[in-house]
């Protein structure tokens, strides 16, 4: 039976991850601080939970071991967040990641996943392809670009299968914590609150259903060949902030005032994922539409038992 340690097991992608892979058969080992995941979100799972910080080495290393594989979904997400504050943002991601992958190696890990996003390409992210040049435009992206870019160096300079994986916009179940658009707007709509959309609504995204990302990541973590690698994982679908609102409205049974406001610095304006190396290399392919990942995203919110 495998070994698994998540690094940011008890957030929102990674609980949704951790049950995939108990479904799976693996053991798993979550890493946390808790600082912005939930106990809430592990209640009831068959679970080994460390609780540090991942920029703390030894710690980190000493819950690496006897793993196979080390998935690295650690971070302070949000291109905002990072303007502001740059150095933190830095130390979390950047550091954070460098030390995710020397605690790996330390522990003898084979393998380890790293959660990227498109903000590494800014501007080239419409269509994100992994050929195309890293030109981050937030600290956020630049972040992210390091942590791609140490997991080539790890993999160049001692033999480690450190794969880097690019999500889009995920969105889903035990999301209420997170700043992304869908549960933002979803908690408007719960309010009685207009939605703010921070530009004409023309910009776009390609939004993930978690539980398709979570298959992803693994499929990244068992593939051969797959080190030193970079996957854009997403449903490869373009969609306007505009038909977001509208499948919104559509989903919740209710028409809600939409706010404009001006474009905030750093933000991408049009964005989606070619996803062709991840279907034909990891056999990666996305079952949940948006539709239907917004229904199952409004239920978890609305309903009493969530999900």
């Amino acid at each position: 039976m495998p070994t698994a340690l998540v690094t940011g097991g008890a957030g929102f992608i990674g609980s949704t991850l951790v049950r995939e892979l108990l479904g799976d058969g693996y053991d798993v080992r979550i890493y946390d601080d808790l600082s912005s995941g939930s106990l809430d979100h592990l209640a009831g799972l068959d679970v080994e939970l460390v609780r540090g910080d991942v920029r703390e080495l030894d710690p980190l290393s000493d819950a690496a071991k006897g793993c196979d594989v080390l998935f690295h979904l650690a971070a302070g997400a949000g291109v905002v967040d990072s303007i502001n504050d740059p150095l933190a943002n830095f130390d979390l991601n950047a550091r954070g990641t460098l030390t995710a992958l020397w605690a790996a190696h330390q522990a003898g890990v084979g393998r380890l996943v790293f959660s990227s996003s498109n903000a590494p390409l800014g501007a080239n992210a419409h269509p994100a392809s992994e050929e195309k040049p890293v030109a981050p435009l937030s600290p956020y992206g630049a972040s992210k670009a390091t942590g791609e870019a140490y997991c080539s160096a790890f993999h160049g300079a001692y033999g480690m299968d450190a794969v880097a994986v690019r999500f889009s916009n995920a969105y889903g179940p035990r999301s209420s914590r997170k700043g992304n658009v869908i549960p933002v707007f979803i908690r408007a709509i719960l309010a009685g609150e207009p939605l703010t959309i921070y530009g004409d609504g023309s910009q776009t995204r390609d939004f993930v259903y978690v539980s398709d990302l979570a298959r992803g990541l693994i499929l990244a973590a068992t593939a051969d060949g797959a080190g030193g690698r970079i996957f854009q994982l997403a449903s490869g679908v373009e969609t306007s902030l505009q038909q977001l609102v509208d499948l919104l409205c559509e989903t919740a049974g209710r028409d809600v005032e939409v706010l404009h406001e001006g474009v905030r610095a750093g933000e991408i304006l049009r964005n989606y994922s070619l996803i062709d190396r991840a279907r034909s290399e990891l056999g990666f392919a996305p079952a949940v539409d948006l539709a239907e990942g917004l229904r199952r995203t409004w239920d978890w919110f609305t309903l009493p038992a969530g999900e």
